[in-house]
């Protein structure tokens, strides 16, 4: 399956989340360099949600907008759709994810949950319906069972498990990939000790991450226009090499497990 918007074109392999550091004109300018996939997890960002609906007056179908909610309670699911539709001033919300499944809930729950989101589907309220995880065995077990149209999922030259069994299955399946943590919360572009070379860009990891032909797109939540203007960049860069891809998963071995705290590698 390919995301596209409601004009036909397909999702750009670069998509913006919200950021606290954005301004409202960022949205537009991303928008002008290639930009259609926009995703936010609240309503804690302000500027950003002020541009998309900006940006969504007139250029509506040509976007795709992506959030989701946390709830599993449906009373509470509903109220976030509907804030959604009501905030941004539109009647359907290309991609709803069922966020942050994870491995101690209750996911008669998140089966609930997915079956609303289907149910705004057949109403026409909702284009795709998605699932955001970090963990492989939940991930692996809604494409096999077919539970979602869409996956977001941790991936990055660090975490690579995915490329075991996940990517491949969701490529199988015909299950999109939107890849979040791609620089792994900033960690990758830090560098290490045992790492002589200068470490990856930003770009440098989004073009990692889309190596796969699992990932149809990878997110990026830069903090300020400055970086917003360099990952703009990697919609004109060319693929990685084998031998790029090949030197940055060697330093992604060194990162991995180094993280501030058990969240980093207590799911993958």
């Amino acid at each position: 399956m390919e995301l596209v918007t409601q004009q036909g074109q397909t999702a750009s392999i670069l998509g913006l989340a919200a950021s606290a550091g954005m301004d409202a004109t960022c949205i537009a300018a991303t928008f002008e360099a290639g930009i259609n996939y926009f995703f936010f997890y609240d309503f804690a960002n302000e500027n950003f949600l002020a541009g998309l609906k900006s940006l969504l007056v007139t250029k509506r179908e040509r976007v795709l907008v992506t959030t989701g909610s946390q709830e599993r309670e449906l009373n509470s699911l509903r109220q976030d759709f509907e804030q959604v539709r009501q905030r941004l001033n539109i009647d359907v919300i290309d991609i709803f994810f069922v966020e942050y499944v994870y491995p101690t809930e209750d996911l008669k729950q998140v089966e609930a949950a997915l079956k609303q989101l289907q149910l705004w589907q057949e109403k026409g309220l909702l284009r795709y319906v998605g699932v955001t995880t970090h963990n492989r065995p939940i991930a692996l077990d809604l494409i096999e069972r077919g539970k979602c149209e869409l996956l977001m999922h941790r991936y990055n030259m660090a975490h690579r498990k995915a490329e075991e069994n996940v990517l491949p299955s969701a490529q199988t399946a015909g299950i999109p990939v939107v890849a979040f943590t791609c620089t792994r919360w900033g960690t990758l572009l830090k560098g290490h000790p045992h790492w002589q070379k200068a470490p990856p860009t930003a770009a440098d990891c989004y073009r990692y991450v889309l190596s796969h032909p699992a990932v149809s797109t990878a997110l990026t939540a830069p903090q300020n226009f400055q970086q917003l203007q360099e990952n703009l960049w990697l919609l004109q860069a060319s693929p990685l090499s084998p031998a790029e891809i090949a030197r940055w998963q060697k330093y992604g071995d060194l990162i991995y497990g180094n993280g501030e705290d058990a969240f980093e590698t207590q799911w993958v």
